[in-house]
């Protein structure tokens, strides 16, 4: 073999950049055979064993490692250009330095990405702890992955120019006044934009809300150093990217991915129109075909009650049902049996704290459509029906103006009667 390649070698000396040429070539072939050799041989085999365990910790652990070791598997071929690049005859030395600095950079920012997808592994895991909600470290592990990518980029840049880690550094300090000075705003929104869009927090075609900015509409583009919102009046508002940041806003994107929209609103009851169900009232809700069950078992619970009490203590002591929560069950099976409610998301009907406006009787549902149109349609309708029927259960809403007759006069009280007889 040596033979072979000394007589290569003499054949090729009339030509200087040839056997360079050809020892190049081989050196990336023999880095691509040890990429593809890490990637097919290696790590399969990584994952066959992972996946072989049956130890509980492993099985943990076989996520951080499948998540890290590619990353750092990219740099194997770099490392062998850049120990292997030297040994090339006849190369200049220039392009030595040049081949190894790249290498050298790219095995960084291989490091770097591989300690950012470390740190996302490790969130994960935290995560799944019982009482991770209550201490999350999602906030210091972002501030640690910044600090990462910093001293990469650093470091990427002094090793490009030949310059040492610590004299770049140190120029830096130097330099971070006046940069934040002149590019603060530029600085701001460019940190917002990455959080935006890592985060997700805001996308193209979010609804948001957000009214110290007036902004309550579809988001049509989202820029450096703004965002540009459509109000559903057509006008358009632009806010600062880093406001997204700093400010609170409401994005209405949860709602439409959950595929229900909340409805809560309430009938304000007279508290005057409130009493027990007499007998023949008593008989007539036994009609009503969604609280016929409800009807019969609490009729018989009645019963059960009131059959345990002294047959001479006044009826005053009975249990007895009222047309209030009779009307409560009806609205509350109403909504269970209505085709454009979201059964699967919460359902309350229940009664508020009474005030000055009546007893308010609040409604808390989900409608299967959260298209704007579709839902005020699903609202009006079940609240032109709940309206229309609460007499039936004699009861009557509560109004602020009187229920007094109006006396009304045609005579100008301004002009005095004239009595008959009278001079003019």
């Amino acid at each position: 073999m040596s033979e072979w390649i000394g007589r290569l070698q003499a054949s090729l000396q009339p030509y200087p950049w040839a056997w360079a040429g050809i020892a190049l070539c081989g050196l990336v072939v023999i880095a691509w055979l040890a990429n593809w050799l890490t990637r097919h041989v290696l790590l399969r085999g990584l994952h066959r064993l992972l996946r072989a365990t049956t130890h509980r910790e492993a099985g943990q652990d076989r996520e951080v490692r499948l998540a890290v070791v590619p990353r750092l598997a990219n740099a194997v071929p770099a490392l062998v250009l850049y120990a292997g690049v030297g040994a090339i005859p006849d190369l200049p030395a220039l392009v030595v330095t040049v081949v190894r600095a790249l290498c050298q950079a790219f095995v960084v920012l291989t490091l770097a990405l591989a300690v950012a997808r470390a740190l996302d592994v490790v969130n994960r895991a935290y995560e799944r702890r019982p009482k991770a909600h209550e201490k999350p470290i999602k906030g210091y592990l972002q501030v640690a992955k910044i600090v990462v990518y910093v001293l990469a980029a650093l470091s990427v840049f002094a090793t490009l120019i030949g310059a040492r880690f610590v004299h770049v550094l140190t120029g830096l300090g130097a330099m971070t006044a006046v940069t934040l000075l002149i590019f603060q705003d530029t600085i701001l929104s460019f940190v917002a934009s990455v959080q935006i869009g890592s985060d997700g927090r805001v996308r193209l075609g979010d609804w948001i809300q957000m009214p110290s900015q007036n902004a309550d509409g579809e988001v049509t583009d989202i820029a450096l150093h703004t965002v540009t919102v459509q109000n559903w009046d057509k006008t358009i508002t632009t806010i600062p990217t880093k406001k997204l940041i700093s400010d609170s806003f409401k994005n209405w994107r949860g709602m439409i991915e959950s595929g229900g929209r909340r409805i809560k609103r309430s009938l304000h009851i007279d508290q005057k129109s409130v009493r027990f169900l007499g007998g023949d009232e008593a008989r007539l809700m036994g009609r009503f075909r969604l609280i016929e069950r409800y009807w019969g078992e609490k009729q018989r619970e009645l019963d059960a009650w009131n059959a345990r009490l002294d047959p001479q203590v006044d009826a005053v002591n009975a249990r007895r049902v009222t047309n209030l929560g009779t009307y409560r069950a009806y609205v509350e099976r109403y909504l269970r049996a209505h085709p454009a409610v979201n059964q699967e998301m919460t359902l309350i009907v229940r009664q508020l704290q009474p005030c000055e406006t009546g007893i308010p009787l609040e409604v808390y549902c989900f409608t299967n459509d959260t298209r704007w149109a579709a839902y005020e349609c699903i609202q009006s309708d079940i609240f032109d029906h709940l309206l229309a029927i609460l007499p039936e259960f004699g009861l009557s809403v509560f109004q602020a103006s009187s229920d007094a007759p109006l006396r009304i006069s045609l005579t100008d009280a301004r002009t005095p009667h004239r009595v008959p007889g009278a001079a003019c």
